[in-house]
């Protein structure tokens, strides 16, 4: 007899942003003239740059030609966009890396998600509340969570991340083994100082925990005080990977690309205490795996970082904030309460006094055709809020407030 992942059978019944496109997909049938403005899923609206399309043509002519064609790409990905990262995203930063540290994927869902193969199912994971749910759905279907009782799964410890603390989680009473952190952070838009994410760093250490950082909105930082890179902090290379992702620094939602840093003094432990170095392991688990990121979508990668490139990425990245600071702004002028949107591309609204995140997300939709993100979705301390995302269009965005402001 054919058994299931009986684990599969524990998560919520729909992945958050499938249970958003069933409503709206349900709201679009019943209302087919209507012209829904999205400022829910972040999916990004802005062409490609123009220096990425350039390459990504190039490569596609030299997959034409039998002198040049490329056929299964290395697993842990090409030396030039390896050597392109790490001098452009850590050696600018004073960040020594080795090629063998980077290991390039197809973005950085992917390799949050994957992670927990070369981890023990044993480990005591940290989640900050809200969180994105691949980071829970994922361990879930591990079988680290094994008793779902008064909204939290056992084995889970939820860090709130609220106003109340500024969106600064405290440190875990009880000691984990994984934390999970998102800086600029999805959903909540807020940020981490250095000296805040030292003390992570610093409890990580003095644990023998494991930090998986994923790093995905470091593009949008402008203060000088919060950290691109985890690694920025001393100490960091001995306690945490870090995701990386070009789906929203330069619009590769729909190319997939992005890569992990796994540090090879980065060590776990077995049964009996003795310490292993993790990135053998996830090199083996990638090897096995996955097959390697298309070179074409690579030599786009790498064009990201010519000069062309860069001018052409900060001109989406501006072209994006600028939407936030519509938003932000005009919620603002509405008497909303609203956070994050300085460093993020993500505005967390509070909803009004006593409506809940999906009875405000019902009340945009059928009031004002538009989409946001019930906070909810994001756990147990999003209900209150909604989450509202940059990446439409100027105009949109623009058109969005104003029926807000009729309504």
């Amino acid at each position: 007899m054919i058994q299931i992942n009986e684990y599969f059978q524990k998560l919520s019944q729909n992945y958050l942003f499938s249970e958003i496109a069933k409503k709206l997909k349900q709201y679009k049938a019943e209302h087919p003239e209507a012209e829904i403005i999205s400022l829910g899923i972040g999916d990004v609206t802005r062409p490609l740059a123009p220096a990425v399309v350039q390459a990504m043509h190039k490569a596609v002519d030299e997959m034409a030609d039998a002198s040049t064609m490329r056929g299964y790409a290395p697993e842990c990905g090409y030396s030039f966009l390896i050597d392109t990262i790490i001098k452009n995203d850590f050696n600018a930063r004073g960040i020594q890396l080795d090629a063998d540290e980077v290991f390039v994927s197809d973005g950085a869902k992917s390799d949050t998600g994957n992670i927990g193969d070369i981890l023990s199912t044993k480990n005591v994971v940290a989640i900050t509340d809200p969180v994105y749910p691949v980071y829970l759905d994922t361990n879930i279907m591990a079988g680290r969570c094994e008793m779902f009782e008064n909204g939290e799964w056992s084995n889970i410890k939820y860090l709130p991340a609220v106003p109340e603390n500024d969106f600064v989680p405290a440190l875990p009473a009880k000691k984990v083994d994984l934390i999970y952190l998102c800086y600029p952070n999805n959903p909540t838009g807020t940020t981490l100082t250095k000296s805040q994410l030292k003390q992570w760093v610093d409890y990580a250490i003095e644990n023998k925990a494991l930090i998986l950082f994923d790093a995905a909105y470091e593009a949008f930082i402008t203060d000088a005080d919060v950290p691109h890179s985890i690694y920025e902090i001393e100490g960091a290379k001995n306690v945490a990977i870090e995701f990386r992702s070009f789906s929203k620094t330069a619009g590769f939602t729909g190319v997939r690309c992005g890569y992990t840093i796994v540090p090879k003094q980065l060590k776990a432990y077995d049964k009996n205490g003795e310490a292993f170095p993790l990135n053998p392991l996830w090199n083996r688990r990638q090897s096995t795996k996955f097959n390697g990121t298309a070179y074409i979508v690579q030599r786009g990668a790498e064009a990201i970082y010519s000069p062309e490139g860069k001018r052409q990425i900060r001109e989406t990245i501006d072209y994006y904030m600028e939407n936030v600071r519509i938003i932000k702004e005009g919620l603002d002028e509405l008497r909303y309460t609203t956070y994050g949107g300085v460093n993020a591309p993500y505005i967390w609204v509070k909803t009004p006094s006593g409506i809940t995140s999906w009875e405000f997300f019902d009340k945009l939709l059928n009031e004002c055709q538009i989409v946001c993100t019930p906070g909810v979705g994001f756990g147990a301390s999003g209900e209150g809020f909604v989450r509202m995302t940059a990446f439409g269009t100027k105009e949109n965005t623009i058109q969005a407030i104003k029926r807000m402001t009729r309504n």
